[in-house]
């Protein structure tokens, strides 16, 4: 492996393809739970995970500080360690739409692969998933 992939696998910008998402379940009954507590207000978190034999495989979730309310969450990203395996993001809505707001696709844009957002009632059947330019995706609960 040479240094700019090395750099690129350690830093998390190597350019990682997949043909499959799976999310653990424990890590949706998470998302649901987390944003049904923090009603009204809204919850935001990094997935973790990482792609193997192309599937990219969610196992975590990732809490760094932030700054939320019922109609925005901010998260320090900043304040993410390097060694962490951060892939996408994770954040609630307190109503019925789970579609990406302008502000939403930009950080979709900066931040990982795959994105979530869970809607009121915050249930399996209100989360909607996209990629980096905010384009619907399919994903597996195992």
């Amino acid at each position: 492996m040479n240094l700019n992939n090395l750099l690129g696998k350690i830093l998390g910008t190597s350019k990682l393809e997949f043909d499959e998402i799976h999310v653990e379940g424990e890590v949706i009954d998470e998302i649901i739970n987390i944003a049904k507590e923090s009603h009204p207000n809204e919850f935001i978190a990094l997935l973790e995970g990482k792609v193997k034999d192309r599937i990219l495989k969610i196992t975590g979730l990732i809490f760094l500080p932030t700054d939320v309310s019922n109609e925005s969450a901010v998260m320090q990203v900043f304040m993410e360690p390097l060694s962490t395996n951060s892939i996408g993001s994770v954040h609630s809505h307190p109503g019925p739409s789970a579609s990406p707001s302008d502000a939403d696709l930009h950080f979709f844009s900066k931040k990982g692969l795959f994105h979530m957002i869970i809607a009121e009632p915050y249930t399996r059947d209100s989360i909607r998933t996209y990629d980096s330019w905010g384009n619907i995706i399919d994903y597996k609960i195992i």
